[in-house]
C-alpha cells in the first residue's frame, strides 16, 4: 500500500503528467459523449488529417503553400466526384443484386453440404447443415431490411447525405487552409511549457499519420487490383467483391480469413466446383500475399512498431468501444497508447534519476 501511494504521489506531482492524462481524459471523453453528433466535423479532420501528408510534401519539392493545398484538395474532391457518380451506383445495384440472389447461393451451398455428408456422414450430420444454412440465410435476407433502417434513422436518409456531401468538404477546406491557426488556438488553452505533451503529439504526427495515409492508399490499390482481377475473370458482382476486398486490409489478420468465404460463395455459385473456382479463390488469395508481403512494407515500413498481441487487442478494445472508425484506427490509436506509455516511463525514469541525483 505504502508502494502505491508513493507511485501515485511521485507521478501526480509531476505537473506534465498530470497535463499528459487530462488531455488524454478529455479526448476520450469527447470523443465517447459527442462522437456521434460530431461525426461530420470528425470526418472532415480526419480526411484533413490524411490530405495534409500530400500537402506537405508538395511543399518539400518547392511548391507554395496555396498551391500545393489547392490541387491536393482539388484532386480529392474530384476524385469524390468520380467515386459517387460511378463506383457508388454500381455498389448499391449489386448490393441489391446479391440479397437478391442469397436464396439461390443458399441453396447450392446446402446441395453441396448434403452431398458432402452423404460421402461423410461421421464428419458433419444434416442437422448440423440445416442449422448452419438457415442461420446464414436469416442473415443475408435480413441485411437489406436492416441497411434501410439504418439509412433512414435519426433525421431522414437525404439530410445526412447532404450533410456529408456538402458540410465535409467545406470543413475539409479551412482545416487544410487554416491548419496553423487552428492549432494554435487549441495551443493557446494550454500551459506554454508542455514537453510530454509535445513529444506524444511529435510521435502521433510521425508514426499514425503515416500508417492513416499509408491504409488508405492500401484500400485503393488492393480493391483497385481485386476490381481488374474479378472483372477479367468474369466473376459476379465485381464492384461490391472488389470494395470488400479492399476494406478486407482494414482489420489485419481477421480481413482477409472473413472476406475468403464471400469470394469462394460467388465463385462457387458461378461456376460450381472446378477449374474457374478455384482459379477465382487461387486469385484472391494471391492478392492478399502480394499485399502483405510487398505492398505493406513498401507503405509503412518503420511507420508502426507493435508487437502483433498489441495491434489484435487495439482492435479488440477500440472497436468495441468506436466501431468501424475504432477499427480503422486502432493500430494508429494503440500507437497513441503505446506513445503515452512510453512518453510516462522516460519522465517517470528521469524524475527517479533527479531524485536519486
Amino acid at each position: 500500500m505504502n508502494m502505491l501511494s508513493e507511485w501515485y504521489r511521485r507521478t501526480f506531482s509531476d505537473p506534465q503528467m498530470v497535463l499528459l492524462v487530462l488531455f488524454a481524459l478529455a479526448a476520450v471523453l469527447a470523443i465517447s459523449l459527442f462522437g456521434h453528433m460530431l461525426a461530420p466535423a470528425i470526418a472532415a479532420v480526419v480526411i484533413a488529417f490524411l490530405l495534409d501528408g500530400p500537402t506537405e510534401w508538395l511543399i518539400r519539392r518547392g511548391a507554395r503553400r496555396w498551391m500545393a493545398f489547392s490541387s491536393v484538395y482539388l484532386g480529392f474532391i474530384l476524385l469524390s466526384v468520380i467515386a459517387m457518380l460511378t463506383v457508388v451506383p454500381l455498389l448499391i445495384q449489386q448490393v441489391s443484386q446479391f440479397i437478391n440472389d442469397s436464396p439461390a447461393m443458399v441453396g447450392s451451398m446446402r446441395n453441396a453440404l448434403l452431398s458432402l455428408q452423404q460421402r461423410f456422414p461421421d464428419l458433419i450430420s444434416e442437422a448440423q447443415v440445416n442449422s448452419w444454412l438457415t442461420g446464414l440465410g436469416n442473415e443475408i435476407a435480413n441485411f437489406g431490411p436492416k441497411l434501410l433502417q439504418y439509412s433512414l434513422s435519426g433525421l431522414t436518409g437525404a439530410v445526412a447525405v447532404v450533410v456529408y456531401v456538402v458540410l465535409v468538404p467545406v470543413m475539409v477546406f479551412f482545416f487544410l487552409k487554416d491548419k496553423a491557426q487552428i492549432l494554435g488556438w487549441f495551443a493557446s488553452f494550454l500551459p506554454s511549457d508542455k514537453p510530454v505533451l509535445e513529444q506524444v503529439w511529435g510521435e502521433v504526427l510521425e508514426r499514425a499519420g503515416d500508417y492513416a495515409r499509408g491504409k488508405v492508399y492500401e484500400i485503393l490499390i488492393v480493391g483497385s487490383a481485386a476490381f481488374v482481377t474479378y472483372s477479367v475473370l468474369g466473376l459476379p458482382y465485381a464492384t461490391l467483391l472488389a470494395v470488400a476486398t479492399g476494406l478486407s486490409v482494414i482489420i489485419p489478420y481477421f480481413g482477409a480469413a472473413v472476406v475468403t468465404f464471400p469470394v469462394a460463395l460467388v465463385a462457387y455459385f458461378q461456376w460450381g466446383l472446378g477449374g474457374e473456382m478455384a482459379t477465382a479463390v487461387i486469385a484472391y488469395l494471391v492478392l492478399q500475399a502480394l499485399d502483405g508481403n510487398l505492398l505493406v512494407p513498401l507503405l509503412f515500413s518503420e511507420a508502426v512498431k507493435l508487437h502483433p498481441n498489441a495491434i489484435i487487442i487495439g482492435i479488440l478494445v477500440f472497436g468495441g468501444i468506436w466501431g468501424f472508425w475504432g477499427v480503422f484506427f486502432a493500430i494508429p490509436l494503440a500507437t497513441v497508447a503505446n506513445a503515452i506509455i512510453r512518453a510516462w516511463r522516460d519522465r517517470s525514469q528521469g524524475n527517479n534519476g533527479t531524485a536519486k541525483a
